[in-house]
Parts: structure tokens; sequence; C-alpha cells
């Protein structure tokens, strides 16, 4: 979590807990990003809110500051007593583990536990720490449902409710997920707030279905492009039965370094490195199908 724009209100101005604010400036942040200006007055008042900002512009202090100011001190949420207060849920186990070190990183003066639950990890220490008491809940869909159906995780009390990147969540592949921890919740009045970089009309009506006439928060113009300055976007429109040619031919681009290549489907990525690899390119596929360990 890089600086934010001095130009922009501090954190204190905006009525977040001295705790929190000091933990931050600790680490050089003191202002907001315009994404946690507009939402975190929003956000710290328990109202439900869907944030779109393009990714590196501060969303998870957006929703990660008001989650851990209302859990440490809001009269409006029960008092801790080892079960979560907040349930944060986001696509993929990297993007969870860098959530919980960003709020950890936040919360490092306040008496909250935190803990992160997503694949990859042995069951056996996080129901330890479940049983140990958690007061805010970092996780991926899975691994929050398996805990859940298993009785480890008691969703019973959960006051404020995350989705990170919910494009991505409320896609169809995690839908029944988050549709079957929703129903864990067992209708206990809380907070949703979604956020992300892109929020497509069908999600946006989808997310409604579950929310309590949520604020629509986007921090920059509707025509201002979703990829952020530091990169650099260049598009190369193709025939279905040339792309791979096109992206061969790219590769082999002076000082092209390492590369990541993103493809739509598990089939897509395991047939372009099977082809990559016939054109003599050092290429290994990664996906869901693969183990951990893999």
């Amino acid at each position: 979590m890089s600086a934010s724009n001095s130009q922009s209100p501090t954190f204190a101005a905006l009525g977040v807990a001295a705790e929190i604010c000091d933990a931050l400036a600790a680490r050089g942040i003191t202002h907001t990003f315009a994404i946690q200006e507009l939402t975190l007055p929003i956000a710290l008042a328990g109202h439900d809110l869907i944030g779109q900002a393009r990714t590196g512009m501060g969303k998870t202090y957006g929703f990660g500051v008001p989650v851990l100011d209302r859990v440490f001190d809001d009269a409006a949420i029960e008092e801790l007593d080892g079960t979560p207060r907040a349930l944060i849920i986001a696509p993929t186990r990297e993007l969870a583990v860098q959530v919980g070190e960003d709020l950890k990183v936040a919360a490092s003066q306040l008496p909250l536990r935190l803990a992160t639950l997503c694949g990859g990890h042995p069951y056996e220490g996080q129901i330890k720490q479940l049983e140990t008491g958690v007061d805010v809940i970092i996780g991926t869909p899975g691994r929050l449902l398996d805990l859940s159906q298993q009785g480890h995780l008691v969703l019973d009390h959960v006051a404020i409710l995350v989705l990170d990147e919910a494009d991505e969540m409320l896609d169809l592949g995690f839908l029944p997920d988050i549709q079957k921890i929703l129903k864990a919740l067992h209708g206990n009045k809380h907070q949703t707030m979604l956020f992300s970089a892109t929020m497509p009309g069908p999600i946006l009506t989808l997310s409604r279905t579950f929310m309590n006439k949520p604020l629509r928060i986007r921090a920059e113009a509707g025509e201002e492009s979703q990829t952020h300055a530091s990169t650099r976007k260049v598009t190369f429109l193709a025939h279905r039965m040339d792309k791979l040619s096109v992206l061969a031919h790219a590769l082999q681009a002076r000082g092209r370094g390492r590369t990541i290549i993103f493809t739509r489907t598990k089939r897509s990525a395991a047939t372009v490195a099977e082809e990559l690899a016939q054109r003599g390119f050092k290429v290994a596929a990664v996906h869901g199908d693969l183990g951990q360990a893999a």
C-alpha cells in the first residue's frame, strides 16, 4: 500500500480511530486515496455500498479501515466474544493473503484478532485459530464454506460482509458458494460492501438482491481507463485462428523477460501452454485443477 495524495483528507480527518491512524502513519500512510475519501464516511456509518476504483488505487483500505474501526468501536456491533464480527471474501488465495497482510498493518495497535483462511494451508491450523477466537476473517469462498459447514466457522454474529473483486466473486463460478455463505449468516442484519475495479450491469443488478439500498461510489470518471497509469496497454486484434501466432511473435520481443499470460478458462490455459511448448517456449500452466504443491 503506497502513500496517498497529500492534497486529500487524512484518515484522522475522516473520523478513523486514532489507533488505526497511528498504525498507518507508521508506514507513511496518512492521506486517503480518492476511493477511500469517498467511501469512508459512508462505510463508517454502517451503510451498504458498492465501491469502484482501479486496482492499485486503495480499495483494500477503502473497506478494511471501516471494517476494523467498526469492529473495534461501534456500539451497533455486538461485543466481541471470539466469533467473527466481519467477513471479507476474496476470489483467490493470493488476494486474500495480501488483504490479510494489509489489514494486519492497520490493526497492529488494536486488540483485534485477524485470521486469513484460504486453500493451500492445512485445516488444522485454521481450525485452531477459530477455536482460540477470531474477530475479523479474510478468506476465499471454498475454504470459508468448508469450515462453516464443518461447524468450525460460526457466522451467526457477522455484522459486516465484504466482497473484494466483486465482479469475479459474483461471476457464475462463485455465485453458488456466495449464496451458501449468505445463507449461513442466518439472516442476521449486517452491512454489505462490494469493491471492484469493474462493475458490469448484470453484477450490479445481482448484488442489489442481497444489499440494503447500497450507495454506488466510483472514484473516477466513467470514460477513464481501467488500466493504472503505471501500466502500458497495447491491444492486438486477431482472428481466433491467428491468436497463438500473434502471441508467439509478441513473446519474441527484445528484452521481453518473464511473462504471465491470462486465459479465460482452465482448458485454455493448458492448451496455450502446450502449444507454446511445442514452439520451443519454456512454459508452465497454472490453474485450479492443479494442487497447491504443483
